[in-house]
């Protein structure tokens, strides 16, 4: 955002919410045909990327054994499937496998699920279509169909102006306007919903976004920015006691937190990170909430101002911002970051505590809030007992459906009566009951015997054919076929059959 970034004499609250990154419009004039054209011969890393700061260098890339991640797939998988069991009983395990890494093939629906996201949509099914087609309000579609080739340049999913990322991207954007019209939009938004387009459809990622804005983010998307403000007192309180040497340093040349930590929070670092590291840094955000972006936010202004001989080459505010502007990558390196988050002593207590105190503080000097955000949930478990989900909510819809052709449903009823026929064979022989009523081969040649009384016990009645059908059954069935057809088949053919169909 332009003037967070670059104009740091002012912090107009006005204006960054409608404002851009220069360096991002420098580089995203990319998307004509003669540019694509030029990226023919690029190679692109296996995020997508042709090129950018965000590009994985595979010299840098942490790859887990295929071995190992398809053994955490098939954990994933397990516990999408028993999902609020997981969540509500066995969290800890939840969060240790986040902190891990969810397996790629994984992460969208995972995402889903995390962020109630699931829940949402099940909820309010064909919302999304209605939203979708509505025109929308002109002056919101207009700042967003200029915003489009800002998001991700070089990842191929965006790369091509009006190509099927960035319709997906505006679909996306313009029915949260529609859905949130008091809120509208905002440009931060843009790269939050185009990460999760790189993951899902744009239905899912709708329901992913609303649920980051309502229950992670709350406010930061609003008029006015207040609640990123607020955030920005707490993030600098608590690095008072992570890091006292980076706080003096920061209070010393007043530098106010929201010059530095606007894109951080809300963009969710998908903007400053290296992909692998934004990647894992969502997965742990959409488990545990919101403490995860105040923990990346403290190792960065750790790790970069928290000794002296770092602050001896930023004498000044410029020097200072200049120097957060450009993190050291081994700073931002995946197993790095990661483990240096985990070790924060920063928790969800830890921030209501502090967002009581600040915005005491805020009352106190600046009266009270002109919008009021919702409750801030901290994380999946806390979202699942808010809302707690319907156990159709939960269950997973097949993404791909394939319709079986003509041949492929004719050779699959064959098999299934070839399966019959085995059955029949291997279930055991059904004793044969002598019929008391035979009947003579020739019915004109003997007279017709006296009908016997009913038996009096059901089973027997049962036994007892009322109708000429079912005499004429009864002889067929005491006459010794010479092979056995499938009209003989016994109870236990039939239990066999059905399970075989169900399976």
């Amino acid at each position: 955002m332009a003037k967070i970034e670059n104009g740091r004499q002012s912090v107009d609250t006005r204006s960054i919410r409608t404002i851009s990154s220069s360096h991002i419009d420098d580089e995203s004039s990319l998307g004509s045909d003669s540019e694509i054209n030029g990226f023919t011969d690029r190679q692109t890393d296996k995020y997508g990327f042709i090129g950018g700061a965000q590009q994985c260098a595979q010299l840098g890339a942490q790859d887990v054994p295929p071995e190992v991640l398809r053994q955490r797939e098939v954990k994933w998988l397990d516990m999408l499937s028993h999902w609020d069991k997981w969540i509500m009983k066995r969290f800890n395990k939840v969060r240790l496998r986040c902190q891990k890494g969810i397996p790629p093939a994984l992460r969208g629906r995972t995402w889903l699920y995390l962020s109630g996201g699931k829940v949402k949509k099940e909820q309010n099914q064909g919302k999304f279509q209605e939203l979708d087609n509505q025109p929308g309000d002109p002056k919101w579609v207009d700042v967003i169909e200029k915003d489009l080739h800002r998001q991700f340049p070089f990842h191929e999913m965006f790369v091509a102006r009006g190509g099927h990322g960035q319709q997906d991207l505006f679909r996306v954007l313009k029915a949260y306007t529609l859905y949130r019209p008091e809120e509208g939009y905002c440009q931060a938004q843009a790269p939050i919903a185009a990460v999760l387009l790189m993951h899902m459809p744009a239905e899912d990622a709708f329901w992913v976004l609303v649920q980051i804005c309502e229950k992670y983010l709350p406010g930061y998307y609003s008029p006015g920015l207040e609640a990123i403000q607020l955030d920005g007192e707490i993030l600098f309180a608590l690095l008072r006691r992570i890091s006292p040497v980076a706080y003096r340093h920061l209070e010393k040349h007043k530098i106010d937190p929201i010059l530095y930590m606007t894109e951080w929070f809300m963009c969710a670092f998908s903007r400053t990170l290296p992909w692998a590291s934004v990647l894992r840094v969502w997965d742990m955000f959409l488990c545990d909430g919101v403490k995860i972006i105040f923990r990346v936010g403290l190792v960065l202004l750790k790790c970069m101002l928290g000794s002296r001989e770092k602050l001896k080459a930023c004498q000044g505010q410029y020097e200072t911002m200049e120097l957060l502007r450009a993190i050291e990558p081994r700073y931002m390196q995946e197993g790095f970051l990661v483990r240096e988050i985990l070790e924060i002593p920063v928790t969800a207590r830890d921030l209501e505590r502090e967002h009581h105190s600040q915005l005491k503080r805020w009352k106190k000097n600046r009266g009270e809030l002109n919008f009021k955000s919702p409750p801030r949930m901290h994380g999946t478990r806390i979202i699942m007992l808010a809302e707690p989900p319907r156990r159709q909510d939960l269950q997973q819809n097949p993404t791909i459906l394939v319709e079986a052709s003509q041949p492929a449903l004719l050779k699959k009823s064959k098999e299934e009566k070839k399966s019959k026929k085995r059955s029949v064979k291997k279930s055991k022989p059904v004793e044969e009951i002598p019929n008391p009523y035979s009947l003579p081969s020739d019915n004109s040649s003997r007279p017709t015997e006296p009908a016997r009384p009913l038996p009096e016990s059901s089973e027997a009645a049962e036994a007892v054919p009322n109708t000429k059908s079912d005499l004429l059954q009864q002889q067929l069935t005491d006459a010794p076929p010479a092979k056995e057809s499938p009209l003989q088949q016994s109870t236990q053919s039939l239990s066999s059959t059905e399970q075989d169909t169900y399976l």
